[in-house]
């Protein structure tokens, strides 16, 4: 992988001309008192070194003669890696990462300097490190009280996030080796929970078998808090406590994905526990997959972001009103969002090493992102009919056999050079 990231690295080089881009590693999360989580790369950071410690900051200097790509690191320290495990230190950041130069972190005040003052802007990300953002903006300002002197230096710190998403929004074939590790695992997952779940089991033991199975293959753990939502609890979009037992009548919505080597899997299947829909269940289950499916025939290059969640809208909208949920012109309430009621998010997300993963939706106020080969997107419709739904003014009293019931289909999508590849289409839908 280090020949894929140096490669990623020269790529945003010559992106960013006479300027220097720099990149903070995440920090540690303290689970409580002194414990600390699992630790988690900043994926910016990540995409470009493969480095996985925190405090360290990576350098991109194209101008520089000899270092072009530095590190920072924390030193070689015997007595802590005992408590927390080995260091890269100096040494191996340059013999194991590539880089060019390698400090010790506690030099970066002394040694940036030299990487900026003779380039003509600053690549950074104003992120949630405030500490660090403003060792970047000290720096800057006293480059620029002495600009005078020198007649060179940054005049302007420009977001990194501009230059580098839209790389990582296409999928490199290192990459996609990855992401289909990845689906693979949370494909086996979903398929043995569908097997395991039925009623009088609990909403916590389908989780903990799909989470044995991402790790017992090799990822890292759950991509994101896994989602196994029964009966009502699927009208919760985020419900992550999964502590209610399944009963008999029960729809279940499961929305969970593993982590495998930073890069992530996201599914989500809804599908009666006991093996049979209700008649309610299937009708606004196949009213949803009906959705889905025209969705994902809009993912191909080309095409405008916004026309898979339009196709999903429209499609869910009008069997609403069929169904006598929601009543008025289509257009109107097309119009006016008066769908959300019962569809309120979007359809998709671009998915990679986060799983809504960088990468621009829109710019402006009509230019949608286009579709291009090698970006991954989710397709995800759904409706949810809260158990305590109240409609608004002017739409109808709905029947109590329609409450409670919540269905999404998720899928992993991936645009090719001739349409689109469902790489989540092991799992029955």
């Amino acid at each position: 992988m280090q020949t894929e990231y140096k490669k990623r690295r020269e790529e945003l080089m010559a992106k960013i001309g006479n300027g220097v881009a720099i990149f903070r590693s995440a920090p540690v999360a303290v689970m409580h008192n002194d414990v600390e989580y699992a630790y988690r790369q900043d994926s910016d950071f990540y995409y470009l070194t493969g480095f996985n410690e925190a405090d360290a900051v990576a350098v991109l200097a194209p101008h520089h003669a000899e270092h072009r790509f530095i590190l920072f690191v924390q030193p070689k320290d015997k007595e802590k890696e005992v408590w927390t495990g080995y260091r890269v230190g100096v040494d191996a950041a340059k013999e194991k990462y590539g880089a060019d130069e390698a400090y010790l972190i506690t030099e970066l005040d002394e040694k940036l300097p030299q990487y900026l003052e003779k380039a003509d802007r600053i690549y950074y990300h104003l992120g949630r490190d405030r500490k660090f953002n403003e060792t970047i903006l000290s720096h800057w300002q006293r480059l620029i009280a002495t600009y005078s002197k020198r007649g060179t230096g940054p005049i302007a710190i420009e977001d990194s996030n501009f230059i580098l998403h839209p790389m990582r929004l296409i999928k490199s074939e290192a990459e996609l080796e990855l992401m289909r590790k990845a689906i693979a695992i949370s494909v086996e997952a979903h398929n043995h929970a569908r097997e395991f779940a039925k009623p009088g089991r609990y909403e916590y033991e389908i989780q903990a078998e799909m989470e044995h199975i991402f790790r017992l293959r090799g990822g890292m753990g759950p991509a994101y808090p896994s989602i196994v939502a029964s009966g009502a609890n699927a009208c919760i979009l985020h419900y992550i406590e999964n502590d209610r037992q399944l009963q008999e009548n029960d729809l279940l919505l499961i929305d969970a994905g593993c982590c495998y080597q930073y890069y992530n899997g996201d599914i989500t299947r809804t599908f009666p526990v006991n093996g049979k829909f209700t008649p309610e269940q299937k009708i606004i289950y196949d009213l949803v997959l009906t959705a889905q499916l025209a969705a994902i025939d809009q993912v191909k290059p080309g095409n405008p972001w916004n026309l898979g969640h339009d196709t999903a809208v429209r499609i869910l909208t009008e069997g609403l009103v069929e169904l006598g949920l929601l009543q008025g012109d289509i257009e109107e309430i097309i119009k006016e969002e008066k769908y959300k009621a019962f569809y309120m998010h979007k359809t998709g997300h671009w998915l990679g090493l986060d799983v809504h993963d960088a990468g621009i939706y829109k710019y402006g106020e009509d230019a949608w992102q286009t579709l291009q080969p090698g970006q991954i997107l989710t397709v995800e419709p759904g409706i949810y009919i809260s158990p305590d739904y109240q409609p608004a003014e002017g739409q109808p009293e709905i029947d109590d056999r329609w409450r409670g019931i919540g269905v999404r289909i998720e899928d992993d999508v991936l645009v090719t050079e001739s349409g689109n590849e469902i790489l989540t289409a092991g799992v029955p839908k």
